[in-house]
């Protein structure tokens, strides 16, 4: 994962080379300042910052056992947030996850999280959300494009295609019912 432009500059900002450890705490804090981090993350951003690896080490254990550095913890509620925000599979989160150095086991764990029928709830909902501005498609356009946006956040093609027929049905169902019955 790359850092964004500002935090890059804040980086940059930690002022002139000097103590390394001194450097490699303030850049670690001013990147924790904004949002969580995983250990990689900050060890790359002090690699960025020619922090000599030693003393980067050492503030990056000092900062793991004040607790402001788990990946652990960050792996739970990562996974949590983006299967139930943004509706992502498992296996989208444990791609992020690991694109973000959180170790095997911590993917695993945080991914467990996730049962089957909690991901065919979220595709549901994904599918039932965007199936609204659709309505002007021909059914085979619209379920093309309702399996490609599953697939995008991740889900399996043959669950991908299961729910949108499912969910499809059901909505059909819905029009034509007879709202006096």
């Amino acid at each position: 994962m790359t850092m964004s432009e500002n935090e890059v500059d804040d980086v940059e900002a930690a002022g002139p080379p000097g103590d390394p450890y001194e450097v490699a705490r303030i850049v670690c804090l001013r990147l924790l300042d904004r949002r969580a981090y995983t250990r990689v993350e900050l060890e790359r951003a002090l690699r960025k910052r020619d922090v000599p690896v030693e003393a980067g080490q050492r503030v990056l254990d000092r900062l793991a056992e004040l607790r402001l550095i788990d990946d652990t913890a960050l792996a739970d509620g990562y996974a949590r947030a983006q299967h139930q925000e943004r509706g992502l599979s498992g296996r989208a989160v444990a791609y992020k996850l690991r694109q973000r150095g959180v170790g095997e086991q911590d993917v695993l764990a945080a991914v467990a999280q996730i049962d089957a029928g909690s991901e065919r709830a979220a595709a549901a909902a994904l599918v039932q959300r965007k199936l609204r501005s659709m309505a002007g498609l021909e059914p085979a356009a619209r379920a093309r494009r309702l399996v490609a946006m599953l697939a995008r956040k991740g889900y399996a093609p043959g669950l991908a295609y299961e729910v949108v027929q499912s969910v499809v049905r059901e909505h059909v169902e819905v029009e034509v019912a007879d709202p006096f019955d």
